[in-house]
């Protein structure tokens, strides 16, 4: 592909967040791309989870129907009807996510989750605060989703960035296509790689999807790539890989590789989008005991990683 070919390649991004500090080193702009194979019960990014944009709805923004009428008058589905506190509801079986409302809501209660964009609209913003990527060693991280379920699109933007000089990486969950997981390592300074689980129906039962391609992608990436710095990842979810036995498998299948590792606690931060976008958070209610963490913790230091 031409330089200019590069630049106008799109997709489809949810978001851009400047000046992360947690998904790699140094100060980072992180680009979330829409679309993921996996659907893991504690998502906290339920919004990043199907391909195309959607619609949410934040009830606190919401200025009331007695002083607004726009979003009612312009839902052609009536999917738009009054609350129980002069507020609208939305009938989610019936809206057909058209996102009509999302552009006559002068209060920002309905957004749009997900916007096509094109590698040069990215990588310009991205490039603004090369001041900072430079000062720090952090630049461009892509995430998502899963931002290689948009290969094109991710492959792009990372070629894109490396032509700009800015240092790049990935936070990929692994179940990707392989051609595309080894296309997108040569253009990358670093990748954060999840490992969930060494027992893949528990995998498949907690996140929809079997293990073995993640796992096989993971030796790939390390026989194809074996100085790129690589940090696996697990999250530490209730009821899923929370004992001494999981993280101790994993621990130990890590132990023959150079990489960095590192236990993400469980949250429930993300809970409140599913309420705006009509959904039932499907882990329920939850918690990860401290108590519970700590014995983890210290297995996975064996490996660790220095911040």
């Amino acid at each position: 592909m031409t330089s200019k070919e590069i630049q106008n390649t799109t997709g489809t991004v949810f978001n851009i967040q400047k000046y992360s500090v947690h998904d790699g080193p140094g100060i980072r702009t992180v680009v979330f791309l829409k679309g993921c194979p996996l659907s893991c019960l504690w998502c906290s990014n339920p919004e990043s989870q199907s391909f195309k944009p959607q619609l949410a709805y934040n009830r606190n923004k919401c200025i009331s129907l007695s002083e607004c009428l726009r979003c009612g008058e312009i839902c052609t589905p009536g999917a738009l009807v009054q609350g129980d506190d002069d507020k609208i509801s939305v009938d989610w079986d019936v809206c057909t996510n058209c996102l009509a409302c999302t552009e006559v809501c002068p209060a920002g209660a309905l957004i749009t989750y997900g916007e096509e964009q094109t590698v040069k609209d990215v990588i310009d913003q991205v490039e603004k605060d090369a001041s900072f990527y430079a000062r720090s060693g952090g630049g461009l991280t892509l995430g998502g989703g899963e931002p290689l379920a948009q290969p094109d699109f991710a492959i792009a933007l990372l070629k894109e960035a490396k032509r700009r000089y800015i240092k790049t990486a990935i936070e990929t969950c692994g179940h990707v296509s392989k051609d595309a997981i080894l296309e997108a390592g040569k253009y990358c300074n670093m990748l954060m790689f999840d490992i969930k689980s060494l027992d893949t129906e528990k995998h498949k039962k907690f996140t929809g999807v079997g293990n073995e391609l993640i796992l096989d992608n993971f030796k790939a990436i390390r026989e194809a790539f074996p100085k790129m710095k690589v940090r696996v990842r697990t999250p530490v979810i209730p009821g899923f890989n929370d004992t001494v036995e999981d993280i101790r498998a994993i621990v130990d299948f890590l132990k023959e590789y150079n990489v960095e590792y590192e236990l993400l606690p469980y949250h429930r931060l993300g809970t409140q989008k599913y309420t705006n976008m009509g959904m039932d958070y499907p882990l329920g209610e939850v918690a990860l005991e401290n108590e519970k963490f700590l014995p983890l913790l210290e297995i996975a230091q064996e490996i660790g990683f220095k911040k």
